[in-house]
């Protein structure tokens, strides 16, 4: 018997771009993303891509002792799926709905703050609570800020975590342990991953450049992303999915892309799929010189005739955690919404003559909606060879 067929419906977003989807779809659509830019670090400058909103909205005063500034992105992202939420409340009681989320740092900025203070005057401020920059507590905060009591678990592995967190989610509802899943990503800037990045010699000075020959790097984000999933149909489902741990090295991608093939594969598998079904796929493209090689190697052959594709970094920085939810949210909306055009691959027109010619999104295109592929994909590659991709179908 085949499993149950899984939707996603409502999406949150905040991100670089903007503080909810009427800011976002419009600077996607522009390629202006309003928090991309230097700031100051603490450390020094860095190129990053930091959220703008205010984010004011903050927990309720029992979990007061959870407020960081991870928390509230993620609050700001809930928001915007909230009615989503309690029509699901309402539906199938709050027993019946479960939250899977994905971060790499969670709340290790709110501990930077407080280490500072603590050098200073001797003593941690009144403010910091240990819960704050816990990693593990992210999924479990969400479900009690929204009242809601079925599984509840937080996903950590590095670039691949929200990616990873869909897998979960859908497997939860297809074993009937739930029938409704809140599932995404969240991730904040911090000193410790900005520093870590530059440490690799991995970050750039300059906006991202992806596919580039001038590639030098990334530029770390933050922001969040999130979706209710569930069994009800929808416009869009999560159509397949497919993992691989390649285990290559803790900080460089197999040079061949043997496990990210593998795991594109195997979502078109699990998708029933051939590649030409699909119509557009987002890139993990970091512009590192390594993980740019290997996927560009990888999707030649996964899509010989080729696939229109664009990497998104260079509008959001990279969100670590949240890269993966929010990449599979711009290829939702691409296919969601008619008014939508596939993100363009922002970068400088110099190819890299290494490299396999892609089919870069560099001018206004659309996804059809009346005829030729129904399905997006949306590649994911993290530290020590976590590899995951993601299909969606209309």
């Amino acid at each position: 018997m085949s499993a149950p067929r899984v939707y996603l419906h409502a999406l949150g977003m905040i991100n670089a771009l903007g503080d909810d989807l009427d800011a976002i779809v419009p600077a996607l659509a522009a390629s202006r993303a309003p928090g991309l830019g230097i700031a100051h670090m603490g450390i020094g400058d860095a190129f990053v891509g930091r959220v703008c909103a205010p984010l004011d909205i903050a927990p309720p005063a029992p979990l007061a002792r959870y407020d960081c500034r991870n928390n509230r992105l993620l609050l700001a992202a809930l928001k915007q799926i909230e009615p989503a939420v309690q029509a699901a409340r309402e539906r199938y009681g709050a027993d019946r709905i479960g939250v899977v989320l994905g971060t790499s740092t969670s709340g290790i900025d709110a501990a930077e703050i407080a280490f500072v203070h603590q050098a200073q005057a001797g003593e941690l401020p009144a403010s910091f609570n240990y819960r704050q920059m816990e990693i593990g507590t992210v999924a479990p905060f969400a479900a009690a800020a929204l009242d809601i009591h079925g599984p509840a678990f937080t996903i950590s592995t590095a670039c691949t975590s929200s990616a990873k967190a869909f897998v979960s989610a859908r497997r939860l509802l297809q074993l009937q342990m739930c029938d409704a899943v809140i599932v995404g990503g969240v991730d904040s800037l911090c000193e410790l991953t900005v520093q870590g990045f530059a440490s690799l010699e991995s970050t750039s000075n300059a906006r991202t450049n992806p596919m580039s020959r001038n590639r030098s790097g990334i530029n770390v984000g933050e922001g969040a992303a999130v979706f209710l999933m569930s069994r009800d149909e929808s416009a869009v489902r999560l159509a397949g999915a497919g993992e691989s741990s390649d285990a290559h090295h803790i900080s460089s991608p197999d040079p061949q892309g043997v496990g990210g093939e593998m795991a594109l594969r195997a979502a078109l598998v699990d998708a029933g799929l051939a590649p030409s079904a699909i119509g557009y796929v987002n890139l993990h493209a970091t512009a590192t010189r390594k993980n740019d090689e290997m996927e560009a190697h990888l999707m030649s052959r996964v899509f010989p005739e080729g696939v229109a594709t664009s990497g998104t970094k260079p509008l959001t920085g990279h969100q670590l955690g949240a890269a993966g939810a929010t990449e599979l949210g711009f290829a939702w909306l691409a296919l969601a919404r008619s008014d939508v055009a596939l993100p363009r691959h922002l970068w400088d027109g110099e190819a890299d003559a290494a490299l396999p010619t892609l089919d870069l999104v560099e001018s206004e295109r659309y996804l059809s909606q009346t005829a030729g592929p129904r399905h997006v994909m949306s590649n994911s590659f993290a530290f020590g060879g976590s590899n995951v991709s993601l299909i969606l179908g209309r």
